[in-house]
Parts: C-alpha cells; sequence; structure tokens
C-alpha cells in the first residue's frame, strides 16, 4: 500500500529576527513528520543557534517537544518528530543583530 505523504512550505523567505515562530500546520492525520530549513540568507553569527519544534492541542497555546535542529554552516538542516500530536510550528531566537532568510518545509506522512 502506498503511504500517504504532503509537504508543506510553513516559512518562505521572510526576514526572521529576534525572537520568532513559523506558521502553525495542523496534521494530527500524519503518523511522522520532518522539519527541512533552507538557508538563504545569513547575516551575523548564528554559532550555537537552534531552532526548536513546538506542538499544541489547538494551534494556540505552545510547548516545546524537546527535538531541535541547529543552524550551522551547511545549507540545508532537518529534523523528525514523531508523538507530536496535531499541531506542529518551529521557533527560535536569534541574537541581536542577527537575521536569516529561510524555506522551511514540513514534510508528513501517514
Amino acid at each position: 500500500m502506498l503511504r500517504e505523504s504532503y509537504t508543506a512550505i510553513v516559512e518562505r523567505s521572510e526576514e526572521l529576527r529576534g525572537d520568532f515562530a513559523t506558521e502553525p500546520y495542523e496534521c494530527g492525520w500524519a503518523g511522522e513528520a520532518i522539519f527541512f530549513v533552507r538557508i538563504l540568507e545569513r547575516e551575523g553569527n548564528l554559532e550555537g543557534i537552534s531552532l526548536h519544534v513546538q506542538i499544541s492541542p489547538d494551534g494556540i497555546r505552545w510547548c516545546d517537544e524537546g527535538t531541535s535542529v541547529a543552524l550551522g554552516e551547511e545549507e540545508v538542516a532537518f529534523c523528525k518528530v514523531v508523538h507530536f500530536g496535531n499541531w506542529l510550528r518551529l521557533s527560535g531566537r536569534l541574537p541581536d543583530g542577527a537575521s536569516i532568510r529561510a524555506i522551511i518545509a514540513l514534510s508528513l506522512k501517514a
């Protein structure tokens, strides 16, 4: 049987500074998820910076799931998530003077 899959772009090249979060995505039908982060532009020191997976029962109130993706020198980074309930997003905090433009995709499989 062919598995069902879907990819949603949750961040599309907007400048991210300070505290931020991607668009939330309702994906309770999926059994696994992978966030792909493709850095298009970077400014400032991003050493040691990670984005954190957050989960929510309603898409309004959020808590850290525990998985993170490090922003290194690579063009593309990813993290895998299971047991996430109904809503997912990535959040992060960039230091003063730092910013990124990125495409962040959420790939889901049932």
